[in-house]
């Protein structure tokens, strides 16, 4: 299969290539485009708000963490759906994994990546807040980095006024005139997504966000050539994908998964794939106390932010004593950062308040001192599991602020990093409980 695509990418962070995404996916949209979404890198806030724009699954996708199979079924399922994908980058364009020295692969996760394994055009998203004609310099050496990596067209954001603009365009036709040129984006300070501790505040956060989703198409549409953006983008043919392997196996056959503001962290894809497999998903939300269906045989606590939430969670005790009881009756249960802090005994919130958990594993974390973890994550499986037997190797990812006070019990992980340094042991495996900090995605090759 093969559909229409293109990548939104950007020099770096913070040059409004979430916003020009949003605009022109909502935008799109509304003209009858079959638009869907892709988000680059392993990012669970972004992909909502894109569906919440297009009203479609957004997956990501992860060239250092994802095998091929589990790559190009995602790309698969996402043809088979749309006419045109575009798909959102992360930090900067070249910007992923820190491989170790030598390593042959260039599959580090960058947006650079997944447009060299896709063929999909780049457009750039250029700050011009504080440069001029030095944005074409600029725009010159990221398109002739890399020959496999084709950046066909820019969009410039933050603009000045009309003298600002034809600075920008006289230097781009004079020294870069084979990259088009879609748009000129004035600064528009009223238009922005708050933000918190792990990213933007969550898309079922914003009770206005149809209207900002609206309010950006509108804007986008005034200074972006939505013809010219739609015309840039590529059809290739992806790798097909002849079994059902992608991504790690069902934790069970009737999964309840936690699923509000507190634990929101879960890959839409990977359900679907779990879905795909034969499992029966049902959903629940522990901040209104509810519990898991009592007929499960599996449970899975995503990551979110239960620091934000604890003192209610700690006063839901249906919610609470169900994870227990399912516990004692060994039903299979998996958590993943918050959801793992949750399992424990205790969470001390930023203002050093303890609030008491599951109780389930003997765990305590704190986000009273708040030091970042971050980064993608290769790890071994210490003991059989529901996803991967003892010796298995899987990839993820650890983005969270919490430190650890106290953490006994058998490890479930053995942990390196993307440069192949060792971080030890990590999570806990007790009875049918199987928890840590990692953010799975995938198994490796065996």
């Amino acid at each position: 299969m093969s559909t229409a695509g293109l990548i939104i990418a950007a020099p770096n962070s913070n040059s409004g290539k979430t916003f020009i995404t949003l605009g022109s996916l909502r935008a799109l949209q509304r003209k009858g485009i079959s638009v869907s979404s892709a988000k680059v890198g392993p990012d669970y806030i972004d992909p909502a708000f894109h569906g919440a724009a297009t009203k479609r699954l957004c997956p990501n996708l992860d060239g250092w963490a994802m095998r091929d199979e589990t790559l190009f079924h995602t790309l698969n399922a996402l043809s088979d759906s749309s006419e045109l994908v575009v798909c959102e980058g992360v930090m900067g364009l070249f910007d992923g994994a820190t491989l170790p020295a030598n390593a042959p692969s260039t599959k580090d996760g960058s947006p650079a990546d997944i447009a060299r394994r896709t063929g999909w055009p780049v457009v750039l998203v250029i700050d011009a807040n504080a440069q001029a004609a030095s944005a074409a310099a600029l725009i010159h050496g990221f398109a002739t980095f890399d020959k496999d990596v084709h950046v066909k067209g820019v969009i410039f954001n933050k603009v000045g006024g009309p003298g600002h603009i034809q600075l920008l365009k006289n230097a781009c036709e004079t020294h870069i005139p084979h990259i088009e040129i879609l748009g000129f984006v004035p600064r528009q300070n009223d238009l922005a997504l708050p933000e918190r501790h792990l990213g933007l505040v969550l898309a079922e956060e914003h009770p206005e966000l149809e209207e900002f989703l609206n309010t950006s198409a509108d804007f986008l549409e005034e200074h972006i050539d939505l013809e010219k953006l739609v015309q840039l983008a590529q059809a290739n043919p992806f790798i097909q994908t002849t079994e059902n392997n992608a991504f790690f196996p069902p934790i069970g056959q009737r999964i309840s998964i936690a699923k509000d503001k507190a634990f929101a962290f879960a890959y839409p894809a990977l359900l679907r794939h779990w879905q795909e497999c034969g499992a029966e998903l049902s959903f629940f939300s522990p901040l209104r106390n509810e519990s898991p269906t009592e007929s499960c045989d599996a449970i899975y606590l995503p990551g979110g932010y239960p620091e934000l939430h604890c003192d209610q969670l700690a006063q839901n005790h249906t919610f609470l004593n169900a994870l227990r009881a399912h516990y004692e009756k060994n039903t299979t249960i998996f958590g993943e950062c918050g959801g793992y802090m949750t399992l424990g005994r205790a969470i001390t919130d930023k203002e050093g308040k303890k609030h008491e958990m599951a109780g389930v594993l003997n765990l305590e974390t704190s986000f009273a001192k708040r030091k970042l973890h971050l980064g993608y994550r290769d790890v071994t499986c210490l003991v059989d599991t529901p996803f991967a037997k003892k010796g298995q190797k899987l990839r993820g990812h650890e983005f969270h602020y919490a430190t650890i006070i106290e953490e006994k019990g058998p490890s479930l992980f053995e942990s390196h990093n993307a440069s192949n340094m060792q971080l030890g042991r990590v999570g806990i495996n007790s009875g049918s409980c199987f928890a840590s900090f990692i953010h799975l995605i995938d198994k490796t090759a065996i």
